[in-house]
């Protein structure tokens, strides 16, 4: 495996502006911010990205986002946040670490969606979704 970028910022071989530390994730300023504020937060273990990541350690990160987006608009001055994640190069995902972007949103027209919302069939909506509860309901997502 080439060396991770996230890894050694996470062992202290990079520098990074650290925002949180402890033994199990790590927020830093995302180096190439989209707004002002932007942030990430990682596991200090590596995971490629949601599909690899254990259940501990995604709690962990979330636990974390949430009492940083809390204190954003104070902090930054902004009005909301975005919480943003890609899984795989397809999905724009450029670090092959699990990351998840915390954005601070200071209006609409700053960012663009990172998708064009198209309509389709509400068949197919609800087909998709009686197959995705079916697998839910078989024990698919559980492990």
């Amino acid at each position: 495996m080439e060396k991770c970028i996230f890894c050694e910022i996470a062992n202290h071989n990079l520098p990074a502006n650290i925002v949180f530390e402890d033994n199990d994730v790590m927020a830093f300023a995302d180096i190439n911010p989209a707004t002002k504020g932007h942030l990430l937060v990682i596991p200090k273990r590596h995971f490629i990205n949601i599909f690899d990541v254990d259940d501990a350690a995604l709690n962990r990160i979330l636990q974390l986002a949430k009492r940083i987006a809390r204190i954003m608009p104070e902090t930054v001055g902004c009005s909301g946040i975005n919480l943003f994640h890609s899984a795989g190069e397809v999905a724009w995902q450029e670090v092959m670490h699990f990351h998840l972007h915390i954005i601070p949103r200071y209006n609409r027209k700053e960012l663009q969606r990172p998708f064009v919302p198209h309509s389709t069939d509400r068949d197919e909506l609800k087909e998709i979704a009686l197959a995705l509860n079916k697998k839910i309901k078989e024990g698919f997502c559980n492990g």
